[in-house]
């Protein structure tokens, strides 16, 4: 694991040091783009990685953020019930604009623009999960109470 964070990287613990956490942000040799790649970079289940997902609101345009289990695909028709919003694929310019981070690496917290977050309730079944941290090769280790706290999120069944 090398120490020299990259600018997005530094943007995420700068974060993390600003809200009185004390999360250490870590770059790791190999890729951690998907949740199969993150978990084995780390030596973790793939149901520990909390994958950030953006998607747009067709309804509003907004950015929605859903975090959730790397075993899980969201299911929309349970956002939409649960919410209201209307979740469509976000695309990659999409996702720069509104939160500052490229897919891959977007992590659940110091996003460039406000956004609605939707947790997902699997990851409760984890004592301490993994996020991205702003690259396709960085992560942090917290639990979901963490997750809760930093991101403001509202916990619900969002899987398939």
């Amino acid at each position: 694991m090398s120490t020299e964070l990259k600018s997005s990287s530094q943007r995420v613990q700068a974060f993390l040091t600003q809200h009185g956490q004390e999360f250490s942000v870590v770059q790791m040799p190999d890729s951690t783009r998907t949740a199969v790649e993150a978990a084995d970079a780390i030596g973790c289940t793939v149901a520990q990685i909390a994958k950030s997902l953006i998607f747009k609101n067709a309804l509003t345009e907004e950015a929605i953020l859903v975090v959730a289990s790397g075993t899980n695909q969201v299911c929309s028709d349970k956002v939409q019930q649960a919410t209201g919003f209307r979740l469509a694929k976000a695309n990659a310019a999409f996702v720069r604009d509104k939160v500052g981070f490229a897919i891959g690496g977007v992590p659940p917290v110091a996003h460039s623009n406000d956004v609605i977050t939707l947790l997902d309730n699997d990851l409760l079944n984890y004592d301490e999960i993994w996020a991205a941290a702003g690259t396709p090769n960085s992560v942090f280790k917290l639990k979901p109470s963490d997750l809760s706290e930093l991101t403001g999120g509202q916990w619900l069944d969002v899987s398939k």
